[in-house]
This record gives structure tokens, C-alpha cells and sequence, in this order.
């Protein structure tokens, strides 16, 4: 019976081997040095040659950004690791029948075991990380090191403190271990993304020049669009040496160059509906022959548009023929014009306009999903006192968190990407105080959507001598949770739209180590004393119900899905998703048991490898769910 992984994709080897199919000659065998074993290793020397036209000698320089510990973070990014998340029903809210998730942990570990589950499924990520400022008080957001560290650590300094360099640089100390935590993280974020899905990163001045140019790296360069979108989130500013500081900055990624923003921050006075109408003075019509195209509408929509005929230009607004109406460039008061974009542009915003019937004839409008944006927000809202510190504050008297962002300064960009999307997956992998959590359920609560929220907290211990700790919080995930509870509980005293399935809970699960024994799925670091204890595969301070976590986890199942537990002859049966997947991870299974669950035609099965009654019993499994329910996927952990 074949076994489940259970740890994390090899993405190196898995890497290695696709070079292998491409260019056989650059991949051979390497003895690993410390532990003898043979493995899949690239000669770089060659594989270079073979992707250049010319003969490679030596470095080239090129265009990208370097800092001291990058080949260690992508090393890191690559690797497997061999983790799982345990579900906590008591910190849960609803878990039962909730579709969202608080995943208490480190990020990176958290992001690197959701990766295959979530593999192209999230819509949005936003986040908020530290700013690298050193000022809050319960987030560590300082990443900057001693200037000794920094130089010995980069090269620049010998082991008896000797330069190295005849003029050693510094200021990288302030931002290479930042890059190096933000670097890995975006690495397997990327991955989650849906294929016109939008990442958001709120930054301030400290990382923004730094973000964006590692962003442009990771998500391809020339492949993406991104947008800076400047927030006034503190009116009153913050003192600085000669600025008070009033604002951050978005930085909105969109990975495939897909548009996917939706029109929520322009009001119609904020629109000049005559753009595409009256655009500058009188000209020529042979300056730009292919801007004076007619618009075809048609029953008040735009159908089509026109051929380009500047010698049968007609001097009206609106020439008809039967029931279709070809609408020219000309203004309200008869002068002739043309529009702004050529006909071959506008075939790509086609969507995002709209006709307007004016007296005889239509008028061409930009619609309101036309995804115009102010690239300012200075919305009241948006205050981080007012919106932010207060709103915690009223949730959690001394939550201890200084400036956290405005609800509505997440809750806008969420509401701008997932318009169209009411049951988008967000996630937030730097959870914080739970802020995208509840702009998530208050977004819902007002459009009828049912968006799914994943936030990650790592358990951060707070100072014992802070308010938070004085008031029974020692993590910063504990509070995040606490507010995320409250804040549900505030939302639906509100109401709602009559479509939103009011869903404020979420399921607590806790990354850990694996529940298998350490060695026993890599065979390549056993040794025989081991042997034995490696009888019983499965940790014995670990639940039935961590067991089914990590099995969802390692096949890629949604962790959210509807969980039934049932006794099938007198042992536990888990139901996933109905007969999705079925597991029994208790000893003893006999052949009637065996027998019965196939009888019920589950797409997945599982048991405990050393589960059965008998060798016999486990010999047979595959040939009795083979002959009742063949379709069936049979494996074991």
C-alpha cells in the first residue's frame, strides 16, 4: 500500500529534475559529504553554457539585488521541511462548520505547509509586516545588526577583525536580515496566488525602495503590473527629524497582469464623463486617422466598433441605421473631435464603457468598473488612531499595539480586488491584530459576499511588563484571536445583507512538528539503533484528529471542509466533505470494516499502517476497495 510523504515538496530536487529532462549533460550524481548518500547535483558551469550563445567565462554582472544571506533564504525557500498544523477546537470559533482559518505559527513554516492545499486558490494576500522601524512595542521590527556582525557576516571583515575590503559598506545592516525574512516568505506566497490574483503589501519609508525592487525580482519584472497607491493614515503626522510623517504606501502586485481591481473609491463627481467626448481642441483628422472610428451601439449597449473612415466622416453626433447607432467623436455643440485612445486600444477596455442616450443620439461614458483609482487615499477613515488604535482598543482595552492599520484601510483594498469575486480566498500571513480578519466578515456583512479569511500569527511572547501580559495575553496571537472573536461578535449585532451566511468564526490550527517519528519517512538519516522505535510510526502524544490534519494537509485538501466523525464497527471513522475522504487511524481494523468503507465508494481512504488485525487483512485492502469501489484512492500513513 503506498504511503503518504507526510513533509513539505523538495523543491530543489524537484527543480533539479526538470533541469535533468531538459539538459541531461549539466546533472549528475554527488556523494553528499556528510552523510555518504548519492543525490542529484547540478554542474552550473555547464548549464550556463548551455542557455548562452557565447562562451561563458567567469561572473557576469547584471540587474538585480544582492544582500548578505540571499542564497541562504532561497536555499530555505526551496527545501522541504517536515512540519504539520494540529487543529485546537477549544480556541476555535464554530469549527465545525466555519470556512476560515487562524494558522498559529511561524509564517514561513506555516506558508510552506498550506503551499500545496492552497497551490493557486488564494485571490488576495494582504499584508502588513514590520516596518523594520524598531517602534512598536509588542512586534520585534527591528532587523538591523551590529556593524561588526554585518561586516563579518558579508565578507568584509576577516576572523581577527581585519577589513577585507578597502571600503567596507554598512548600510546593508540595516536591511539584509528584513530581506532575507520578507525574500523567503513572498518566495512560497507567490505560489498561493490564483492565476488574477493580487498581492498587497503595506510598507512606510524605511523598506519601500528595498520591497519594490525585491517584488520586481520575484514576480518576474516585465510579467506584472504593480501600482504604488500612497494612504494618509495619520493626519495629525508623526514627528520626524524634519517631516512629520502622514503617510504609507500599497504596493498592489498583480503577478499575471491580469486587471483585477474594481472601481469602489471614485464617486460620480469625481469623474469627468466627458473624456471620452471632448478631448482637447479642434485637429486635423489626418493627424490620427485611427481616433475617429465610430462606436457601434446597440439597444443602449456598445456593440462594436467602426472602421476607420475619415473621408466619409459624418458631421453629426449620431449617424442611424435601422436600429443601430454609430456615435462619432463630435461635442455637445457640433465640433468635431477625436478619442483619446486608437481603435486598436480601446478594444481592450471595451467593457469598461458605457452608452448614454443625450437627446437623438448616445454619448460614450466611462463606466463605473472602468478600475480608475486615485493613487492618493486620504479618506478620514484611513486615520490609524482614530480607526485603528481606538478600534482595537474598544475590542481589547490595552492591546498594546501602537498605530495598528484602520480597518477601513484594509478593508477598501479587499473591497477593490474581490468585487467580483463575493467567495474569494484572503489571506494575511502577518496577522498582527486581526485587522484583515475583520474586514473581511464587515465586508461581507455589508455586500452579501462570503469571502474565506486565512490569517498567520506566530505565537510571539509579549514583555511581562506590558498591559497585554497584565491583562492574561502572553502572545500576540492570543490577542489577534481574542480580537478577531469580538470583532465577529460586534459585526453581527450589525445585521447584514440578507446573503451573507454571517460565518465569524474560524478553526485554530497550530503548526508543529510532524506526527510521524522523525526518521521514518527519510530513511536516509536511519540508523539501526533506531530501528525499533521506529515500530510504531506515529508520536504517542498525538490525536486521531492531528493525524487527519496532516493527511489533508499532505494530499492537498481544503482544511476547511465539513468534518463528520463516526463509530463503523466500533471504531472512529473521520468523513471529510461527506465520503471526500474517510480515515481510520486506530489499530485493529478488520476486514469487515475494510469492507464497509468501501461500500460506501469514498474518493480517499486512509489508515494507520500498523492499524490492521493481521498481515492478511492489510495484504487485502487494495484488493477489496478494487473490486467494490475501484475508484478509490487507497493510502496509508
Amino acid at each position: 500500500m503506498q504511503k503518504l510523504k507526510m513533509h513539505s515538496p523538495d523543491v530543489a530536487q524537484e527543480a533539479v529534475t526538470k533541469i535533468r529532462d531538459i539538459f541531461p549533460s549539466c546533472v549528475t550524481e554527488a556523494r553528499n559529504e556528510a552523510t555518504g548518500e548519492l543525490s542529484l547535483s547540478v554542474d552550473f558551469d555547464l548549464l550556463r553554457q548551455e542557455l548562452s550563445g557565447h562562451v561563458v567565462e567567469g561572473p557576469q554582472e547584471r540587474y538585480r539585488l544582492d544582500w548578505p544571506g540571499k542564497r541562504e533564504a532561497l536555499a530555505l525557500a526551496n527545501a522541504p521541511i517536515a512540519k504539520t498544523v494540529r487543529p485546537d477546537r477549544r480556541e476555535s470559533v464554530n469549527f465545525e462548520s466555519t470556512r476560515n482559518l487562524f494558522v498559529e505559527g511561524d509564517n514561513f513554516e506555516a506558508l510552506k505547509i498550506l503551499e500545496e492545499t492552497y497551490l493557486g486558490a488564494v485571490k488576495m494576500i494582504y499584508i502588513d509586516p514590520p516596518y523594520n522601524t524598531g517602534r512598536n512595542l509588542i512586534y520585534k521590527n527591528d532587523f538591523s545588526e551590529t556593524t561588526a556582525e554585518f561586516l563579518e557576516r558579508s565578507g568584509q571583515l576577516g576572523d581577527e577583525g581585519g577589513k577585507l575590503v578597502a571600503n567596507p559598506e554598512t548600510n546593508g545592516r540595516f536591511h539584509s536580515d528584513w530581506l532575507s525574512m520578507m525574500f523567503q516568505r513572498l518566495r512560497v506566497a507567490k505560489n498561493l496566488l490564483a492565476k488574477d490574483g493580487v498581492l498587497v503589501c503595506a510598507i512606510d519609508e524605511n523598506e519601500f525602495g528595498t520591497l519594490s525592487v525585491l517584488m520586481k525580482e520575484i514576480f518576474s519584472g516585465a510579467a506584472w503590473e504593480h501600482a504604488y497607491v500612497t494612504v494618509v493614515h495619520n493626519p495629525r503626522g508623526q514627528q520626524g527629524a524634519n517631516f512629520s510623517y502622514v503617510n504609507e504606501y500599497l504596493i498592489f502586485v498583480f503577478p499575471s497582469g491580469t486587471k483585477a481591481i474594481g472601481d469602489r473609491k471614485i464617486e460620480d463627481e469625481d469623474v469627468s464623463w466627458s473624456q471620452f467626448r471632448n478631448w482637447g481642441g479642434e485637429s486635423e483628422r489626418t493627424d490620427a486617422k485611427n481616433c475617429f472610428y465610430p462606436v457601434l451601439v446597440k439597444d443602449g449597449k456598445i456593440v462594436g466598433f467602426g472602421d476607420v473612415c475619415p473621408d466619409d466622416f459624418h458631421p453629426k453626433q449620431t449617424e442611424w441605421n435601422s436600429d443601430v447607432a454609430y456615435v462619432y467623436p463630435i461635442d455637445n455643440v457640433g465640433i468635431e473631435r477625436k478619442w483619446r485612445y486608437a481603435r486598436q486600444s480601446v478594444d481592450g477596455i471595451s467593457t469598461m464603457l458605457r452608452a448614454k442616450r443625450s437627446g437623438s443620439g448616445y454619448q460614450i461614458e466611462i463606466g463605473k468598473t472602468f478600475g480608475l483609482y486615485k493613487s492618493v487615499w486620504t479618506d478620514k477613515r484611513y486615520d490609524s488612531n482614530e480607526y485603528g488604535t481606538k478600534l482595537v482598543n474598544s475590542l481589547i482595552e490595552g492591546s498594546g499595539f501602537t498605530f495598528p492599520k484602520s480597518l477601513w484601510a484594509v478593508y477598501d483594498p479587499i473591497a477593490a480586488v474581490t468585487w467580483n469575486d463575493p467567495k474569494a480566498i484572503v489571506m494575511d500571513f502577518f496577522a498582527g491584530s486581526g485587522t484583515t480578519a475583520h474586514a473581511v466578515m464587515q465586508l461581507n456583512a455589508d455586500d452579501g459576499g462570503n469571502r474565506q479569511f486565512i490569517m498567520v500569527q506566530v505565537p510571539a511572547p509579549i514583555d511581562e511588563d506590558l498591559p497585554p501580559f497584565k491583562r492574561g495575553f502572553t502572545t500576540i496571537a492570543e490577542i489577534s484571536k481574542e480580537r478577531i472573536r469580538r470583532a465577529g461578535e460586534k459585526v453581527l449585532e450589525g445585521g447584514g445583507h440578507l446573503g451573507w451566511n454571517r460565518d465569524v468564526g474560524f478553526r485554530v490550527l497550530k503548526v508543529d512538528t510532524s506526527n510521524m517519528q522523525d526518521v521514518y519517512y527519510r530513511p536516509d538519516q536511519i540508523d539501526q539503533k533506531d530501528l525499533l522505535t521506529a515500530v510504531d510510526n506515529i508520536k504517542p502524544d498525538r490525536t486521531p484528529e492531528d493525524l487527519l490534519f496532516q493527511v489533508l494537509v499532505d494530499w492537498g485538501v481544503d482544511l476547511t471542509l465539513p468534518i463528520h466523525r463516526e463509530m463503523v464497527q466500533g471504531k472512529t471513522v473521520f468523513f471529510v466533505d461527506g465520503n471526500a475522504l474517510v480515515a481510520c487511524f486506530e489499530t485493529g481494523v478488520t476486514e469487515a470494516l475494510v469492507k464497509e468503507l468501501a461500500g460506501r465508494e469514498p474518493l480517499r481512504v486512509v489508515f494507520r499502517d500498523n492499524g490492521f488485525v493481521s498481515d492478511a487483512v492489510k495484504i487485502n485492502v487494495e484488493q477489496v476497495f478494487r473490486q467494490v469501489s475501484p475508484g478509490t484512492d487507497v493510502k496509508s500513513i
